[in-house]
């Protein structure tokens, strides 16, 4: 079963939705205004269909009620790390990981990528500080492995799975978000 929409705050919605649109190439398809509850300002609900009819969304948030310095960045908010707390989108198969690199790298955003020996994954952040990934499952799943993770439920005495291999990739450009 796939969800219907993820919904996470921003303070920049035009840094957001050059991001979402034109470095990640999802669609801006819809937006909601409305009141927010104290009724003395509003909000606007911008959505973006990730290509599968699946929709990704930002609040744009116009009321003196809540906090106007909010952090963005779901990791680093917390104190985490900002690896921790990440979007994963699927890629269609290598090639199309590679155009979706590609076109992060032409958009001016570094990019992660790791061998994770059952799945590769790119990695970069997006204008709220929180990291987006694209990935591509290339093992399928066994009972060994089914196991491993149901042993995980009651022990931290577990062996290191298959160091994962990293390539970092930098670009010179200037982010799209920054472009003028």
């Amino acid at each position: 079963m796939g969800f219907h929409h993820l919904a996470v705050a921003t303070h920049d919605m035009k840094a957001i939705d050059a991001f979402y649109t034109k470095a990640m190439g999802f669609d801006l398809v819809k937006v909601e205004v409305q009141p927010t509850p104290s009724g003395d300002g509003h909000a606007k609900h911008f959505f973006y269909d990730t290509g599968d009819g699946q929709l990704m969304a930002f609040w744009e948030l116009h009321d003196e009620a809540f906090p106007q310095d909010f952090p963005t960045g779901l990791s680093t908010a917390v104190g985490l790390p900002e690896w921790v707390n990440h979007y994963a989108f699927t890629a269609d198969g290598p090639e199309d990981l590679q155009k979706r690199k590609q076109r992060w790298l032409d958009s001016g955003y570094d990019v992660l990528e790791i061998d994770h020996h059952w799945c590769y994954s790119i990695y970069t952040n997006d204008p709220n500080g929180t990291m987006v990934e694209f990935c591509i499952t290339t093992a399928p799943f066994d009972s060994t492995d089914r196991e491993s993770a149901r042993d995980a439920l009651n022990s931290d005495a577990l062996p290191y799975g298959k160091k994962p291999i990293v390539t970092v990739n930098r670009t010179e450009q200037t982010p799209v978000h920054e472009q003028a």
